[in-house]
């Protein structure tokens, strides 16, 4: 039985992807193989060309002839060179770069835009928003007003407004002492004088 390492075709029109067989020669092209020892992708680029060498190797030292197309794939992934025993030629099979993941591509993105790396997309909108609620004050809570006070039935004038100067220092704010020191200050002036 004649054996031969060739191409088996597969993919669609236009579209070839091809499996490295062992295979009796007097099979169809794409009929019952022996062992599959390889993928063949032309249409990438570079080609992806993937080759089981100790299979290779084992078929071809028991005396399998490859087909052309198949002698040039296997010189190319240096399995060849190795079964005629040539020392120092290695194959000059291309490999595509390893791809980056999509999560550095972005972060590499937003660190060249000037942003940080949290993770957080960035827009133009969504930046507007930022700056308009940091330019916006905090509201500020409405002051409680003070309640007018309440004057009793023969009070006088002077303990009515005593008695409002004494709402005013509680609902005076706490954290200013030297304001409060002053009113009380300007209180005691206003009652020695008469005023």
């Amino acid at each position: 039985m004649a054996v031969k390492i060739r191409l088996k075709r597969l993919g669609k029109v236009r579209v070839p992807q091809y499996r490295i067989v062992v295979v009796d020669s007097r099979k169809k092209r794409d009929g019952k193989v022996l062992e599959e020892i390889g993928i063949y992708h032309p249409k990438e680029d570079p080609s992806y060309i993937s080759v089981v060498s100790e299979r290779a190797q084992y078929w071809l030292g028991v005396g399998a002839q490859p087909s052309e197309a198949v002698a040039k794939i296997l010189k190319i992934t240096g399995d060849w060179q190795t079964y005629k025993g040539y020392t120092g030629t290695e194959g000059t099979l291309q490999t595509k770069p390893a791809k980056t993941p999509k999560q550095d591509i972005f972060n590499e993105a937003l660190k060249e835009a000037g942003g940080s790396s949290t993770g957080e997309a960035v827009t133009k909108k969504a930046t507007a928003k930022k700056a308009e609620k940091k330019t916006e004050a905090p509201a500020e809570t409405p002051a409680e007003t003070p309640e007018p006070p309440v004057v009793a039935a023969g009070m006088s004038a002077e303990e009515a407004e005593a008695r409002a100067d004494d709402i005013e220092a509680k609902n005076a704010p706490k954290s200013d002492p030297e304001k409060a020191d002053a009113d009380k200050q300007a209180d005691t002036v206003a009652d020695e004088t008469g005023a």
